[in-house]
């Protein structure tokens, strides 16, 4: 039997990877912000329509170091509804976590919750995109300017994404980027930082922070982190960058395959389409209401398994539940986000998913529903 995974990493092919690094067997360059990071860095501000972007090792650093680059204290306004890594950066920066439920169709921050968790140390919000979903971008800002406060995103799951025809990563003070070999797009490990213009001195305190501190040849007055992309690593990202909007249109392709299937079943919760949105079809969450499904996610995460099938639960456990935080946290002040991960799977979703493959993951969830109705 064939075993169809829950992702599979977009690359170029040999031949055009090998003629992308053959010239570092002649510069011997292989970190440091040599001439691959520049060519990717320079290519990536033009894809993503921003003003600047720093490279980074992985999407965690990114956002780590662009918290400890804002200089901030106090409390960081955010959701439980996402990966580890939101969250950890905030509180690795001696920050405060403080969870805002979500809204319970894109399953990103509920704006109207946000404003009442506001208090004199809160210093930033920091929402997630979720599965390509786009945050409540207009409110959000309202609510920050109107408080003064730091805003700097998630962007993880909207590479490629504009709002409103503009890229998703102007949006924010700051917005942050994963390259990992999961995602959309990736360098093999790999983030970035999108910031405008107007954070010149927060561009330079990011670059200074990836690089161990480091301001000049005998000065540092910074404590640092090592958190410089590779040349091998930029070197994949202008290659995948070449083929990505193909790559979306596949993953398209398969999206549009999986709702033929799925859209209109009851007890099934599909992932929403956004007006003003450009996706970039990065995931296919199914929230699976067994009252009416007949069978409990967790149920049908089993039968998939059983035939070879991965399936993920994403987001879950919420990383107000972790254990390393050992109980600290009221899961009952995000109830919305503790119904959904409780309930929600992410389906097998990347460019080179035979149509085949997408209905035989249909044909088994379907008849977890069918042996019900029996």
């Amino acid at each position: 039997m064939k075993k169809i995974l829950v992702t599979q990493s977009s690359m170029p092919s040999l031949d055009e990877y090998v003629e992308e690094i053959k010239d570092m067997w002649d510069t011997h360059w292989l970190t440091n912000m040599g001439p691959k990071h520049k060519k990717f860095q320079e290519e990536l501000i033009q894809y993503l329509g921003v003003e600047n972007i720093d490279l980074m090792t992985n999407g965690h650093m990114a956002l780590e170091l662009s918290l400890q680059a804002l200089n901030l204290s106090g409390e960081v306004i955010t959701t439980p509804f996402t990966f580890a890594s939101t969250t950890h950066a905030i509180v690795r920066n001696g920050l405060e976590p403080v969870f805002c439920d979500i809204d319970p169709v894109t399953y990103t921050m509920d704006t109207t919750k946000l404003e009442s968790l506001i208090t004199d140390k809160t210093c930033a919000i920091m929402p997630v995109h979720v599965y390509g979903n786009v945050c409540n971008i207009e409110e959000i800002d309202r609510i920050a300017k109107k408080y003064g406060l730091k805003v700097i995103y998630d962007a993880a799951h909207t590479f490629g994404e504009t709002y409103k025809g503009k890229g998703i990563g102007s949006y924010g003070d700051v917005s942050c980027f994963s390259f990992h070999a999961t995602k959309v797009f990736n360098s093999i490990e790999g983030g970035a930082v999108c910031f405008g213009n107007e954070l010149k001195d927060f561009g330079l305190d990011l670059y200074r922070l990836k690089n161990f501190g480091i301001r000049g040849t005998e000065v540092v007055d910074a404590v640092g982190a090592n958190a410089k992309m590779n040349e091998f690593c930029a070197a994949m990202g202008i290659c995948n960058l070449r083929h990505v909007d193909e790559e979306i249109e596949k993953r398209r392709v398969v999206v549009e395959r999986y709702r033929s299937r799925l859209e209109g079943v009851e007890g099934l919760q599909l992932n929403s389409i956004q007006k003003d949105v450009k996706p970039n079809y990065a995931y296919f969450p199914v929230v699976f209401d067994d009252k009416v499904f007949g069978a409990t996610r967790n149920e049908v995460f089993e039968k998939l398994a059983e035939h070879g099938i991965g399936a993920r639960k994403y987001f879950y456990p919420l990383t107000n539940s972790f254990d390393c935080f050992n109980g600290k946290y009221d899961l009952d002040k995000t109830p919305v986000a503790r119904h959904i991960s409780n309930r929600v799977l992410t389906l097998p979703l990347y460019a080179d998913l035979s149509l085949e493959d997408v209905d035989r993951i249909c044909d088994v969830i379907l008849k977890c529903k069918s042996r019900v109705e029996k």
